[in-house]
């Protein structure tokens, strides 16, 4: 038996929007264009080896934090601590960015 899979939200303008915002790191030295980063662990939904999280599920980070993240092994948990967030930062800010956009379907 086949398991159905979750619907996957995807919304353009909602990225766009995302990466309209400042880098969700806060840093003051942050570099480079900020770019909407899909969660590895996402706040809702799942995602399979060799996909993304849904479109409701990003962040925004400048290119320096995206490329630090994934030079972590993509381990987001460890790369908000590293940060001196909190371990939930990533989904608590994904959801709260999806809660106040204007885009949302």
């Amino acid at each position: 038996m086949l398991i159905p899979k979750a619907e996957k939200h995807k919304n353009k303008k909602h990225l766009i929007y995302v990466s309209t915002q400042n880098c969700c790191v806060g840093t003051d030295w942050c570099s480079g264009n900020i770019q909407s980063h899909h969660l590895l662990k996402p706040f809702e939904g799942k995602r399979g080896f060799g996909m993304r999280a849904s479109d409701k599920n990003v962040v925004p980070l400048c290119y320096y934090h995206h490329a630090q993240l994934h030079d972590k092994n993509g381990d987001e948990d460890k790369f908000w601590e590293s940060q001196n967030l909190s371990s939930e930062h990533g989904r608590e800010t994904a959801k709260m960015f999806w809660e106040k956009s204007p885009h949302k379907k």
